[in-house]
């Protein structure tokens, strides 16, 4: 009989456990039962945290350096490359889990870091530069992402103006003479799921500035100071991309992408698909299992099981989700392409417990896909 072959692509268990560590988890408990099975672990992501360590994983060389963090501390970042491409994340160095002590800075925080990081990544010769964005701690408009590849943005007494969204309404134009030329010569890809605008109540301030500490009063200012800076990047590019689908992207960060450094948007969990080869891996496949921390209707809306299931069903291979909760109805799973759910809270109710014993209970849920999914030997 022929060995079933199956693809194990989750994301990361936000919190708990890296993609790669929750794929070897459930590859266990495959094994456990059907240890003739032949498992070919892909670890994915969506653009966000854990980007870099799945390109990593597909083969990519890793490298650290140090940039600015969100507050100004030095950080150590990862990029990844292969040569032709580089692939960094903005969370690498101005990610919420970078704040020191976790104390939100919303009006303060910048992504200085990440133009420093896209640097780095220019360094390696690179001709494709992916940038995956979320999970960031600030609200610049991508103000200091410039800044770190050495355009100015001077105050009107000459100095420069101060750093995150609080600081954007004392820019006085934006100078880009200094701007490293290289970004030119790459081929930028800002992978994100969000396709946020940068203004507005759907915008970066209003939608996301909560989440990174900003209470109404500071949500008005960062949204006065996005206003600003979006008018001075128009005058200064000649067009308006305030309203791009994706320009709220981190905290603005996608805005300066879109609109200064040429960059184009496309889906993070597709890009990361095509990175890892994950076509390749799912041709012939008899099962795909894939799967995120929390299974909700924000699953839906381009993150990793739901990109993995779209990308499955072109070649016809069932797909299999296994999520720490799983709050979608039937319904919702079909339509979405799931074969079924696997939630580790329907084995550990308690969410602290479920945590810190994550690794044997999707070992656990890996026994009964098997059980359930593959054909007897």
């Amino acid at each position: 009989m022929k060995r079933p072959r199956i693809v194990v692509a989750p994301d990361k268990f936000k919190g708990s456990l890296t993609a790669a560590e929750v794929a070897d988890a459930v590859a266990e408990g495959i094994r456990r039962v059907r240890p003739d099975t032949d498992i070919r672990l892909v670890p994915v992501a969506d653009g966000g945290e854990g980007t870099v360590d799945a390109a990593v994983s597909a083969g990519f060389d890793r490298v650290t350096v140090e940039v600015a963090g969100p507050t100004g501390e030095t950080v150590r970042a990862p990029l990844a490359h292969n040569g032709s491409v580089a692939v960094v994340e903005a969370a690498a160095a101005c990610g919420l889990a970078l704040l020191p002590g976790g104390t939100p800075a919303p009006l303060t925080a910048t992504s200085l870091g990440v133009g420093e990081l896209i640097r780095a990544a220019l360094d390696t010769g690179c001709r494709t530069l992916v940038l995956g964005v979320g999970g960031s701690a600030c609200t610049d408009g991508g103000a200091g992402l410039l800044a770190g590849l050495g355009a100015e943005l001077p105050a009107a007494d000459g100095r420069p103006a101060g750093p995150g969204g609080g600081g954007l309404t004392g820019i006085a134009y934006l100078d880009l003479h200094r701007l490293d030329t290289r970004i030119r010569g790459v081929e930028l890809v800002l992978a994100s799921d969000v396709d946020h605008p940068l203004l507005g109540k759907d915008g970066a301030a209003a939608v996301f500035g909560p989440q990174k500490g900003a209470g109404a009063g500071e949500v008005a200012a960062l949204e006065a100071g996005l206003t600003h800076w979006s008018r001075l990047v128009a005058q200064r590019t000649g067009f308006d991309a305030a309203d791009r689908p994706g320009a709220g992207a981190a905290g603005g960060i996608g805005f300066a992408a879109l609109a200064v450094l040429g960059a184009h948007r496309a889906v993070g969990i597709d890009i990361l698909l095509d990175l890892v080869d994950f076509d390749r891996h799912a041709r012939g496949a008899d099962l795909i299992i894939t799967g995120e921390g929390a299974l909700d209707a924000q699953t839906l809306h381009g993150k990793a099981p739901a990109g993995v299931a779209a990308r499955a069903a072109s070649h016809g291979v069932p797909v299999v989700v296994v999520a720490g909760r799983q709050l979608l109805d039937t319904r919702q799973l079909e339509n979405a392409g799931f074969t079924a759910a696997y939630a580790l809270t329907d084995l550990e109710p308690d969410l602290r417990r479920c945590q810190k014993h994550a690794p044997e209970l999707l070992a656990r849920q890996g026994e009964h896909i098997a059980r359930h999914h593959l054909s007897r030997p």
